[in-house]
């Protein structure tokens, strides 16, 4: 089965972060988010991957060219203006015909696909939308189904008093070459605002498949913190670089770190970085390439982005910095 990585997002509520750098592009653990997700789908099978690519759409064929590096085929489908979720997969149709899984490319996530995929097969559903249980599902999309997994209904942005389930939608689906009779051709079309709505319409088999493992809609600068800090935390599984010099520290290539500089674990520091004596790297740090600590700095949750220049004294609690920044002494920010 081929899998599509829908990446051509823009990332709106991450910029100035995302202003050059398509949001799949992002790093988690000194890894874009994209290629989090080609490991996922390589772990379950999917070895022929299609890409469907728009802002930015260089970085990302660059990164993965044909996706040899990776151990899986990788080819692209360029969207010229903005098609949306289903007509950016509706792009790329040639490459689609048999049955195929769809997932973004700006998520986190190690949910098991074979389960969804199983149960798919087992349903002879048209679609099969991948479920995910959260605790807070007021800023998604609730999807309610019955008791066999067919979907009853969708229900955008609800209130809490129309809170009666708590699976959303992850976007993570499977679908049958059929669904693009759904998909019309030449304009932004979207699968949770026009395609799943219409097969419920018309009495099309769609399905829900509640999704085990973890999952993170990284969408802005909190979340995007707080998905650093579940990877150094072990709740979701990814390859972090780097050699794990003590437990939950994980230290890349060339790097150099003076006696008299603290660190404290968990945390990651990228290839080539330099952390000065009198520093203080706290918990859930992670450095990008490159990155100069300089004495007297002190760092606790944040993420720095590759060739960052912290000068002396500066602090940083709970912050994200972008690539090349540079912090002059005494810096501050909370």
């Amino acid at each position: 089965m081929k899998a599509v990585i829908m990446a051509g997002g823009e990332g709106t509520r991450l910029r100035p972060l995302t202003s050059n750098v398509p949001k799949p592009m992002m790093p988690l653990a000194n890894r874009p988010m994209m290629e989090h997700i080609v490991g996922l789908l390589k772990r379950h099978g999917f070895d022929e991957i299609v890409a469907t690519v728009a802002f930015r759409a260089n970085q990302i064929r660059d990164w993965f060219g044909d996706g040899s590096d990776f151990g899986v085929r990788m080819v692209y489908a360029v969207e010229e203006s903005p098609l949306g979720t289903a007509g950016s997969v509706r792009n790329a149709m040639e490459e689609l015909t048999e049955p195929f899984l769809v997932i973004s490319g700006d998520v986190l996530t190690d949910v098991d696909l074979g389960r969804i995929v199983a149960a798919h097969r087992e349903k002879k559903a048209l679609a099969t939308i991948g479920l995910i249980r959260v605790e807070n599902p007021l800023e998604f999309g609730i999807v309610i189904t019955r008791d066999d997994g067919s979907i009853e209904r969708f229900l955008e942005k609800p209130g809490w008093g129309q809170v009666f389930s708590d699976t959303i939608n992850s976007g993570i689906f499977v679908l049958e070459p059929g669904i693009f009779d759904y998909i019309p051709p030449d304009r932004a079309v979207d699968f949770s605002g026009e395609v799943f709505p219409a097969l419920l319409a018309d009495g099309k088999p769609l399905h829900g498949a509640v999704a085990e493992g973890y999952w993170e809609d990284v969408g802005n600068l909190e979340s995007y913190l707080r998905a650093h800090a579940d990877i150094l935390d072990g709740k979701v599984l990814v390859e972090i670089d780097g050699f794990e010099q003590r437990e939950g520290l994980h230290v890349g290539d060339n790097v150099t770190i003076h006696p008299d500089a603290e660190v404290v674990a968990p945390g990651v520091i990228g290839d080539n970085c330099r952390i000065e004596a009198g520093a203080r790297l706290g918990p859930y740090s992670v450095l990008g390439r490159g990155v100069r600590v300089r004495a007297g700095a002190d760092l606790e949750r944040v993420v720095v982005a590759d060739n960052a220049y912290l000068a002396e004294a500066v602090s940083l609690r709970g912050a994200v910095i972008g690539r090349s920044s540079d912090l002059r002494r005494g810096v501050q920010v909370d």
